[in-house]
């Protein structure tokens, strides 16, 4: 499933959302610029430098020997991607829901909401694999938090959705706790079962669950708080696509 975008209208510009979105697309842009000098020795080391690796974190006695502190890849890990779809798919997410939370919380508390989300992320694949030696990258745990924070807050909220599962492709209108449920479900059993090599499951579980305890918090010293509405519904003469 592949959200489109969703029925919630904002009453505030979400400048902190679209800032966070061209960072991301920025660092990347860069990525690919060093990827095209020489053999990519330079892609390479600037994405192993501000990756996070679980044993590095997890070895003091290492820091000082590493390009940029072990406990700074935390925050700077969330700003680097491994491909197009990667990029792709996250800043989507990130696009279609981040406004209302922003929207809701204040563009302040936003900011620390989100970093929050992807600490805590990044801070559950590690107590699961501590030892690994794997950079890890990406914006997905945090973005999995502002996933968290809407499913909280605008459960009956109506997403626009392209729906396909073998020969069944429609496009519709879903509420987000339908499809954010879904969301997290496959996330939770891709981590259990071990698919797809190469993803940080626990990453994308863990700043859902920081997503959903955290928002309160930030909710509550936010005069955002009070500007929560009733998501509009979908029209009702939208054609699906077979």
């Amino acid at each position: 499933m592949i959200p489109l975008r969703d029925e919630n209208p904002t009453r505030t510009t979400p400048f902190v959302n679209h800032a966070l979105v061209a960072i991301n697309i920025a660092v990347f842009v860069y990525q690919m610029i060093l990827s095209y000098e020489g053999d990519g020795t330079a892609y390479m080391g600037f994405v192993e430098k501000l990756a996070l690796t679980p044993s590095l974190l997890l070895s003091p006695s290492t820091w000082a020997q590493t390009p940029i502190p072990a406990p700074l890849t935390l925050l700077t890990s969330m700003f680097v991607h491994g491909g197009i779809p990667h990029l792709a798919g996250n800043m989507l997410y990130l696009w279609i829901f981040g406004d209302n939370i922003e929207d809701t919380l204040g563009h302040l508390n936003y900011v620390f909401f989100y970093l929050a989300c992807g600490l805590g992320a990044a801070l559950s694949q590690v107590m699961i694999e501590p030892g690994s030696t794997i950079p890890m990258v990406g914006a997905s745990g945090a973005i999995a938090g502002v996933l968290g924070a809407y499913l909280v807050l605008f459960p009956r909220a109506q997403v626009l959705t392209f729906v396909f599962l073998l020969f069944y492709i429609r496009i519709m209108y879903l509420p987000a706790a339908v499809l954010l449920g879904i969301w997290f479900a496959m996330q939770l059993f891709s981590a259990v079962t071990g698919g797809g090599a190469g993803v940080a499951w626990y990453a994308h579980v863990g700043g859902f669950l920081v997503g959903v305890l955290l928002v309160g918090t930030f909710l509550g010293g936010s005069s955002g708080g009070r500007r929560r509405r009733r998501p509009l519904q979908p029209p009702h003469n939208l054609h699906v696509v077979h």
